[in-house]
């Protein structure tokens, strides 16, 4: 599966990798390129999964500010309600697709 912002993939995996959290998919870090994301200011907490980290995608063609979130270090008692530690992994929204 790709992460795509315009013709430019962000993030590349095969589907058994990722990881599938209330209808986002999350790309292991290993799979994306963080060389086109920038830490946002934005602030989010969730009661389940904790404090998420908001990026910026920018390529050289587009921008899309908070396009990207991933949880750095998520509770421990999250891990069992997804089956897995999906701590630093990458989810994508706004104008970012992800396709197969």
């Amino acid at each position: 599966m790709k992460a795509m912002l315009g013709d430019t993939v962000i993030a590349e995996a095969h589907r058994d990798d990722l990881i599938r959290i209330e209808g986002n998919w999350y790309f292991p870090p290993a799979a994306v390129n963080t060389a086109l994301l920038e830490k946002s200011d934005t602030a989010y907490s969730c009661a389940w999964k904790g404090d998420a980290q908001y990026f910026t995608v920018k390529t050289g063609d587009a921008e899309s500010a908070d396009a990207a979130f991933s949880y750095p270090q998520p509770h421990a008692t999250s891990f069992d309600r997804v089956g897995q530690d999906f701590s630093n992994y990458v989810a994508f929204w706004k104008d970012v697709r992800v396709v197969d």
